[in-house]
């Protein structure tokens, strides 16, 4: 079997079982939104919403994921946004690496960035939903009072001629399905519908992915993606039939393979989240198993608030019998400094939510 550059290799204990044999017994929830998108106002969608509400506020509760269908966004604009991505990754390298991304503009295409500080076996292409996206400049500390902003800008390929136009149709309406997905959980907090809308204005820092995973000659010894949190809101994925994602199921620790749906996506609770409900959500350690005959496409995306936004326990959700279990932190700083570790490995563990804890 062909050798793997040891940058690749994960530590022992976070290698992928042999045969890439995660369990497969128990799928994370799988939710139907058509009640929600179609807007009927019977007596009888209404309790379908309010089932629905009460479903996913579970599934963030007990698994941190869950899979939506009938979610409103065209399959034709789905399959028209996966063939423009397969062209763009079927070009040369060096046209791929025309839009090359780097530290000072992190946009664009890239092929050696790290989790946890060992390389992912795979290439990504980002762009921003709002352009320029505005973030504290990278010589900002996360602790800094005052900091300079930095424009990030994205960088669009001359080929495939449609790319700029279909990613910008899809970010539309991944924008308006997680506002809507946003909007049910902070139902199923008791809080009011558009209670979490206002952090997400028009400086919102979301940006999409375009993942595209080679086949690995040592699929027991790399990962597509390690082990890791998501740390904004909440994450859109559509994936290929392939599958890859594996979800760590919080009763038992074991990974659960998330098993690919045609037509749906995937959800999950990030760490800001985790944070505004005091730990009544928990977003969920997930990672990409790899294979050595299938290439496999994935599209997240990452629904985050503006970079000025102070996150902390939502005041409606702590007393005296539930304190605050978080510091409040501020996002830009937080987010910038994470994307620091992209690019090179750290000596020490990059930034967490969990660095914000409140001691007991």
């Amino acid at each position: 079997m062909a050798e793997v550059d040891v940058a690749f290799v994960q530590p022992l204990e976070h290698r992928p079982k042999p045969n890439n044999s995660a369990e497969i017994v128990e799928g994370i929830p799988v939710i139907d939104l058509f009640q929600l998108t179609q807007n009927y106002q019977s007596s009888g969608s209404i309790d379908a919403q309010t089932e629905i509400v009460s479903k996913i506020g579970n599934a963030c509760r007990d698994w941190g994921f869950f899979q939506v269908i009938n979610h409103g966004v065209p399959c034709e604009l789905q399959q028209r946004v996966d063939a423009t991505v397969k062209k763009f990754f079927d070009l040369s390298p060096e046209e791929r690496r025309k839009v090359k991304r780097d530290e000072t503009n992190p946009l664009g295409y890239y092929d050696t960035e790290h989790t946890k500080n060992v390389r992912d076996w795979k290439e990504v292409f980002d762009f921003t939903v709002i352009d320029p996206m505005v973030l504290p400049a990278a010589s900002c500390q996360v602790h800094d009072q005052n900091y300079e902003l930095h424009e990030l800008r994205n960088q669009w390929p001359t080929y495939p001629p449609e790319f700029r136009e279909v990613c910008e149709e899809y970010a539309k309406a991944m924008e308006k399905l997680s506002f809507k997905l946003l909007e049910i959980m902070a139902l199923s907090l008791g809080l009011p519908e558009k209670r979490l809308n206002g952090y997400f204005d028009d400086e919102h820092t979301s940006f999409i992915r375009f993942n595209h995973y080679p086949p690995c000659p040592t699929p027991h010894l790399a990962l597509g993606v390690g082990h890791h949190k998501d740390s904004g809101a909440l994450t859109v994925l559509a994936q290929d039939d392939v599958g890859g994602l594996e979800v760590k199921r919080k009763t038992d620790g074991e990974w659960i393979k998330v098993m690919p749906i045609a037509g749906s996506y995937i959800i999950n609770v990030g760490d800001i989240i985790q944070v505004w409900s005091n730990d009544e959500y928990g977003s969920a350690e997930h990672r990409v198993v790899v294979n050595s005959e299938r290439e496999r496409f994935s599209i997240p995306f990452f629904f985050n608030p503006s970079h000025t936004v102070m996150v902390k326990p939502l005041d409606e959700l702590i007393n005296d019998q539930n304190p605050a279990k978080y510091k409040e932190y501020n996002w830009g700083k937080f987010f910038k400094t994470r994307k620091i570790s992209d690019f090179k490995k750290l000596d020490v563990e990059n930034i967490q939510v969990h660095h914000f804890k409140e001691s007991d």
